[in-house]
């Protein structure tokens, strides 16, 4: 007798692959979710405003000018200061080098709640203008005049011309160290014509052309002069040869002396 295939219902088999595979997935997906789950709250615990405040400050660098508390009321000045996690130091960074003096800033986090600012300052090379000051290269920058620990030369210029005139500066005051003099003030002014105050007081006009050909004219001149030097108001070097002497007035001479 023929049986009929179709009468047979169907056959499942059990496999303990298949079911160890399927218990094996169940677990990893619970593990995942967990770990997904402690890392959501452990994120949104640190980034939350009210946990790992950044507190502390920790100021590093070879200062004279600015202070702890100079960097703190800087900081201080932000709107909001966010967490160890959310703060962005460039930010702290921007605000670090507006302070007066601050010519580089370097900023981290350390942590749980400290800001670590690495500061240098500008080195002080001249006076600009009378109200403001130039580094080594030139360059403007805020500072407080009157903070300066020595004397600096006075530099004076039209807008754009800080480079030229430090430079011309350096060129000359060697050269009349030489003769143990030193320059006070050097001027361009918006005619492009140069003038020198000496240390002693006595004022070079120089012009605007053939300046080192009249500096060393001055130099020849000086030496002749002698001890008559000190009645010498102005030396004015702007003509193609020789120059004109301004003279103190004798009376002016005695008074200065009794002050003395």
């Amino acid at each position: 007798m023929i049986k009929s295939a179709f009468n047979e219902g169907p056959r499942f088999t059990s496999n303990p692959l298949v079911r160890e595979h399927a218990v094996g997935g169940c677990f990893l997906l619970v593990v995942l979710l967990l770990i997904g789950s402690l890392l959501h709250s452990t994120i949104s615990w640190m980034w939350d405003d009210q946990r790992l405040p950044l507190s502390k400050i920790v100021l590093q660098g070879d200062l004279h000018y600015v202070s702890a508390n100079d960097v703190q009321s800087a900081f201080a000045r932000l709107e909001h200061v966010g967490t160890f996690m959310s703060q962005d130091v460039s930010v702290l960074q921007k605000v670090a080098e507006s302070i007066p003096w601050v010519a580089h800033a370097s900023i981290r986090k350390q942590w749980p709640d400290t800001v670590k600012v690495f500061l240098t300052e500008h080195q002080a090379e001249a006076i600009w203008n009378g109200n403001a000051l130039l580094n080594a290269t030139g360059e403007i920058f805020n500072g407080d005049i009157g903070e300066l620990e020595e004397e600096h030369v006075k530099l004076y210029g039209p807008d754009g011309t800080t480079q030229e005139v430090l430079t011309v500066w350096r060129d000359l005051e060697h050269k009349f160290e030489a003769i143990g003099l030193s320059i006070s003030s050097l001027v361009l002014n918006d005619r492009r014509a140069w003038q020198i105050i000496l240390d002693n007081g006595i004022r070079l006009e120089l012009g605007k052309e053939s300046l080192e050909e009249r500096i060393e004219r001055f130099f020849a001149l000086y030496k002749n002069l002698g001890s008559t030097t000190e009645r010498v108001s102005y030396i004015d070097l702007r003509y193609d040869t020789g120059a004109s002497i301004g003279w103190f007035p004798q009376q002016e001479l005695e008074q200065e002396n009794t002050d003395d």
